[in-house]
């Protein structure tokens, strides 16, 4: 329904990894797991539809300023008046929500990460920050947990800016490469997009996917984390094999996992023990209005 940020709405549409990570999540939390992509995804639209930086910092601020109204109760906007309740009945922190805009600000204004330390701390303020509010969702508040699932989504947003490079090179947007890769080969971030240097690029990625892989650390550490989770991490490392699988030509071409694979991978995934909080087994929260899948 139009202003409805349950379950599918525009952050998780069929076919998407985010889709299937939440369709075969309990189905009781999938409105408010969906509500809190919702929040992610209205940043991440600003990045994407507004090309005047001056606007898009305004829209920033007004997300900022509407989280506090929404914490206090007085949300203005449909998805927030939907993500309130999830927030107060859950006790979910504001610094994650904020994290996410202070990612998106940051390449608004072009700060480029000077290092792989800076990398890995920008990609946490993305799904690192929303895989924390996933797990804090679960009724996990263990604080070693919550900083795997940090690590984990930064390791999954560090992929996912690998397959999309060519993209952001097209907007001028170099959040995926530190200033010490392009220093220690004399470039410029615009340089990457000239013929004569492109065959940086592949290396370069090459470079960031071995600390994607590091931060990452063992194939099971997602296990005991939420079903969400466990899933996009599981497909996101798929995505890195085909992406490394090309020796990473990504310039012109966006490889992606089709549908069907991610259904297959996510439903393997989602087979495997259950989060191994006893609040989020004992206690699960009514969020769905419709108690069908």
């Amino acid at each position: 329904m139009p202003g409805d940020w349950g379950f599918p709405n525009p952050a998780t549409p069929p076919g998407s990894s985010t889709y299937y990570s939440l369709r075969l999540a309990p189905i009781s939390r999938r409105d408010g797991l969906a509500a809190l992509y919702g929040w992610r995804y209205q940043l991440q639209s600003v990045l994407v539809q507004v090309t005047d930086a001056a606007v898009a910092a305004a829209k920033l601020r007004w997300w900022q300023d509407e989280l506090a109204r929404t914490v206090a109760g007085t949300g203005s906007h449909p998805l927030t008046r939907q993500l309130g309740p999830v927030i107060d009945r859950l006790g979910l922190p504001a610094a994650p929500f904020l994290a996410m805009t202070h990612g998106a600000a940051a390449i608004i204004e072009r700060r480029r990460p000077r290092d792989p330390d800076a990398l890995t701390a920008a990609a946490e303020q993305d799904l690192g920050a929303l895989f924390e509010l996933l797990t804090r969702a679960a009724g996990d508040q263990d604080p070693a947990q919550i900083d795997r699932a940090r690590r984990l989504g930064a390791y999954t947003t560090l992929v996912y800016q690998i397959r999309d490079c060519g993209w952001l090179l097209r907007r001028e947007r170099y959040e995926f490469v530190s200033t010490a890769q392009l220093t220690a080969r004399g470039l410029q971030p615009a340089d990457l997009t000239r013929p004569t240097h492109r065959q940086h690029l592949p290396v370069i990625l090459s470079e960031l996917a071995a600390h994607a892989r590091r931060l990452r650390g063992e194939r099971r550490d997602p296990e005991g984390l939420p079903t969400p989770i466990r899933i996009r991490v599981r497909l996101a490392d798929l995505l890195l094999d085909e992406l490394a699988a090309s020796a990473f030509d990504l310039a012109d071409q966006r490889i992606a996992l089709t549908p069907l694979r991610k259904l297959w991978h996510a439903w393997r995934e989602s087979r495997q023990p259950p989060p191994r909080s006893p609040t989020a087994i004992e206690n699960p929260h009514p969020w769905n209005k419709n108690p069908h899948p």
